[in-house]
C-alpha cells in the first residue's frame, strides 16, 4: 500500500463580501449626495446684446462702478434701502423694483441690493444693464 499525503489546504478570507458592501455605500453615498441642496440667490448677471428697455413703473436703484447705491437718482446707505423701497412699494400698486448695473459692480454689492429689496417686500427683483434699463 502507497501511502497518499493528504494536501493541507490553506484558510482563505473571501473578499468579495467586502467589496460589494464598499460599491453598495459607495453607490449610495453618491446618490444621498444629489438631494442636497445649497442656499443661493439665482441671479444671471445681465448682457445688453438683447436690449429691452425696461417698465417705468418699478422702484429702480442703480448701483454705479464704484459700489455706490442710487434710489430714483438720490444716494442711499445699503441699510436704508430696505425702508425706503418699502415705503415706495407701499404707495406703488406695482410691487417691483429694477436693480440698474453694469457688469463692473461686484457681485457681493449686487447681492446685498437684492436682498435688501427683497426683504422690502418687493415681489419681483429684476435686474438690467443701464443699456437694457433706458433712461427712464
Amino acid at each position: 500500500m502507497i501511502r497518499r499525503e493528504r494536501k493541507v489546504q490553506e484558510g482563505g478570507v473571501d473578499l468579495t463580501p467586502m467589496i460589494d458592501m464598499t460599491f453598495i455605500l459607495l453607490i449610495f453615498f453618491m446618490v444621498s449626495t444629489t438631494f442636497v441642496k445649497d442656499l443661493k440667490i439665482d441671479i444671471d448677471r445681465p448682457g445688453a446684446s438683447t436690449a429691452q428697455v425696461a417698465s417705468t413703473k418699478a422702484v429702480r436703484l442703480f448701483i454705479d462702478k464704484s459700489g455706490e447705491v442710487y434710489l430714483e437718482g438720490e444716494p442711499v446707505r445699503v441699510w436704508v434701502i430696505q425702508s425706503r423701497v418699502r415705503d415706495l412699494l407701499r404707495a406703488s400698486t406695482n410691487k417691483s423694483v429694477l436693480v440698474v448695473t453694469d457688469e463692473i459692480v461686484p457681485s457681493g454689492r449686487l447681492v446685498e441690493v437684492v436682498d435688501q429689496a427683497r426683504a422690502a417686500g418687493a415681489e419681483d427683483v429684476g435686474v438690467a444693464t443701464v443699456a437694457e434699463a433706458g433712461a427712464g
